[in-house]
């Protein structure tokens, strides 16, 4: 039995509740960027001092892209199969948030400097949060296709690649925001997230109607949930829009985890044509960030809308291209007035290629009885790529002692910067395989 049997028909959503439907990633991204960009960076130079921030910051992000991968799919499917007076979708943001929140404090104060002994228990509290965002985020991301009609669907792209740019500026703000003579406050931060992530879900939930159930579909079954849960990567075109997601979001992750330590290592003069901008490299990476909105605000909204009129592979190009010319730039330049020029650039082909990437995967989705599960399974190829950050982790700060002794203390970001533009070219050959979508 089809979803559109089993939900009643969908009518036109106005913007004001596609942008409340949109809130949450407002808040969702607002928490992940804080934590990956700001807090993340700071913290494992506190766990792990500066020789091995690296390998600190990787074993992290080893252990919670792995939750992602089995905690994502499965709710998302149980969410598909039960049905409550509140919806299918909202109990699950709720408690999810709420859980999540409570791991935020765990997180703020349980680290202690320079002991690596205390990295398992914050890993672990780091693994709690991540399987309660999964449990609210994953069911969440079936909103677009249970409630849009197809011909909106682009322009909810755009709402939710609009609130991407807001949320990464508000995390990312936290690094101002929170940064006083040099010093960053943390927990401050940490509070400050968790108060955003909270009020996103409550406009959310509340604003947000969810089609009526008509038909109510067969219930959860975990052996079928595992026999089945591969099933969206054996389309053709899904499979393809899974890769080119993963490729891209790993040129992302690669770039953002490493530019605060790229800016406090080796741009270190903060200076924008002579005008002192930062006192500290998060500060730093900060100004980077809001630079990076002002490109992204520009595109995300527009490039959504405009993908339904001229096609979604288009906008991939595109934002693909200007994502890559970044970390090429970084190999060859250090100069932090370009670094900051560089941010409208980034911000524009994030912008764009986030706005789209939603439409695409809604487009493509196999099976319209699996939603949340089937965008479980491809919200995966947003969080795996974290993987390479383990990787590259080590990279770092095996090449920081060598390319110091020599002079050449870019040496180690020359390869990872470099790995990143493979990454985003990759992501732009992949988009080519997509037959359904134009």
């Amino acid at each position: 039995m089809s979803t559109d049997e089993q939900i009643a028909p969908r009518a036109r959503v106005s913007h004001f509740r596609q942008a409340m439907m949109a809130l949450f990633w407002f808040g969702i991204q607002a928490h992940w960027a804080a934590y990956l960009t700001i807090i993340l960076p700071q913290q494992a130079i506190y766990i792990g001092g500066d020789a091995h921030k690296g390998e600190t910051q990787g074993w992290v992000l080893l252990f919670v892209p792995i939750v992602s991968m089995v905690v994502a799919p499965l709710f998302g499917s149980m969410s598909d199969r039960i049905v409550t007076p509140f919806g299918r979708r909202r109990p699950w943001i709720l408690a999810g948030t709420l859980l999540n929140i409570i791991g935020l404090f765990g997180l703020a104060y349980l680290p202690r400097q320079n002991d690596l002994s205390s990295l398992p228990i914050y890993i672990a509290v780091a693994v709690w949060v991540c399987f309660w965002n999964n449990f609210a985020t994953a069911p969440y991301n079936a909103l677009i296709p249970d409630i849009m009609p197809p011909e909106q669907r682009g322009s909810a792209a755009g709402w939710y690649g609009l609130m991407s740019m807001l949320g990464n500026a508000a995390g990312v703000g936290t690094g101002i925001l929170f940064t006083a003579h040099g010093k960053t406050d943390i927990t401050a931060i940490y509070y400050f997230i968790a108060v955003l992530f909270f009020l996103s879900m409550v406009f959310t939930v509340v604003f947000v109607q969810e089609p009526r159930v008509v038909t109510k579909p067969p219930p959860f079954q975990f052996g079928t949930f595992i026999h089945t849960l591969l099933d969206p990567l054996r389309d053709h075109d899904f499979r393809w829009v899974f890769w080119t997601r993963f490729m891209m979001v790993m040129g992302f992750f690669v770039v953002q985890q490493y530019l605060q330590y790229y800016f406090r290592d080796v741009v270190r003069n903060f200076t924008f044509f002579g005008v002192s901008l930062a006192s500290n490299e998060v500060e730093a990476f900060t100004v980077f960030g809001l630079m990076l909105l002002i490109g992204a605000v520009i595109s995300s909204l527009s490039a959504g809308i405009l993908s339904d009129r001229f096609g979604r592979k288009l906008m991939v190009y595109i934002s693909s291209a200007l994502q890559a010319v970044v970390p090429i730039v970084f190999i060859f330049f250090t100069n932090y007035s370009l670094a900051v020029i560089l941010g409208i650039v980034f911000g524009l082909g994030y912008g764009a290629y986030q706005s789209v990437d939603w439409a695409l995967a809604s487009d493509v989705l196999p099976s319209e009885d699996d939603y949340a599960k089937d965008m479980g399974v491809w919200h995966v190829a947003f969080t795996l790529p974290q993987l390479a950050v383990f990787i590259t982790g080590f990279v770092l700060d095996g090449l920081q002692s060598v390319g110091r002794a020599h002079g050449n203390p870019n040496l180690p970001y020359m390869v990872i910067f470099a790995f990143a533009v493979i990454c985003f070219i990759l992501g732009t050959v992949l988009v080519r395989r997509i037959k359904k979508v134009r």
